[in-house]
């Protein structure tokens, strides 16, 4: 059958240089093995399914693979998802702000032009990191203790655990190595930016299903939303900011960072670059 598809790139500076997401606009009557086989062959980070919402007030129901594994949810699909939506046609309930039913609850993404930006969910684990796996993690970044400022869980839906160095150029210098640390892992990297320079902060982040090396995520909107969280209310931070990421594999990421009250929001561009239908 043939159903509408688009891969939007999320979070790019320009067209090309962000994440891109596979979605596909019609996924009635597929079901998990049809969704997990479709993502796995994308071989892209994440691949969303559009589904009818089953709650009044969302606009649309979404399922997010990354590969093989369901998430409850992820950033840069949530605003890829809804630029293809919107691509396709979809008119949001609320004018200006489309609302995204997935797992982790009803996520408001506000459209403004060529940019999106979404509510950045409440963390399901935050709190200090214990002090066994981040000398597990120090050893798999190749490390100085004294390069680690800070460890935080930051887990909003994929489980990051999150670790502050020291400066943006140590993340961006650092070639991570899981040989002889088995598991499943799911790590995000923050560095600051010298005082006066385009971005705030440096982050890479970077998982493994336990069956392979480490692989780089592009552009990750859970980690800077989940990030963010952590920054400001540590004071590390102070909103609004920008964030890059995907520098290290020659992506230009750009992530903006705005906070309302307690709210933090998670914006940046999101460009369909294929459209057109899938057989599936």
């Amino acid at each position: 059958m043939q159903r509408g598809f688009r891969q939007v790139d999320v979070f790019g500076d320009t067209p090309g240089t962000g994440n891109p997401v596979a979605v596909v606009l019609d996924a009635d009557g597929l079901d998990d093995d049809d969704l997990r086989r479709f993502s796995v062959w994308t071989n892209l980070s994440e691949c969303t399914f559009v589904l009818p919402p089953t709650d009044a007030g969302a606009d649309y129901r979404v399922r997010i693979f990354s590969l093989s594994t369901e998430l409850p949810f992820a950033g840069h699909p949530t605003l890829g998802t809804a630029r293809a939506w919107l691509d396709a046609g979809g008119a949001p309930s609320t004018p200006g702000t489309v609302i995204q039913q997935c797992p982790a609850g009803l996520i408001p993404v506000r459209v403004d032009g060529d940019r999106l930006a979404f509510a950045s969910p409440p963390r399901t684990r935050s709190g200090p990191v214990a002090p066994e796996l981040v000398t597990e993690l120090v050893e798999i970044l190749g490390i100085s203790r004294e390069q680690l400022v800070d460890a935080e869980w930051l887990d909003n839906g994929p489980g990051w655990v999150g670790l502050l160095l020291d400066s943006a150029e140590t993340v961006l210098g650092l070639r991570p190595d899981v040989a002889g640390h088995p598991g499943v892992w799911d790590i995000g990297l923050i560095g600051p930016h010298p005082e006066g320079s385009e971005t705030a902060f440096e982050l890479r982040a970077f998982f493994t299903d336990g069956e392979g090396p480490l692989r780089e995520d592009p552009v990750t909107g859970s980690l800077n939303a989940a990030a963010a969280e952590w920054l400001l209310a540590s004071g590390r931070a102070h909103a609004p900011y920008l964030a890059a990421q995907g520098t290290a594999i020659g992506r230009r990421g750009r992530i903006r960072i705005s906070q309302e009250a307690d709210q933090v929001w998670v914006g940046g561009r999101a460009d369909v670059v294929i459209s057109g239908s899938v057989e599936l």
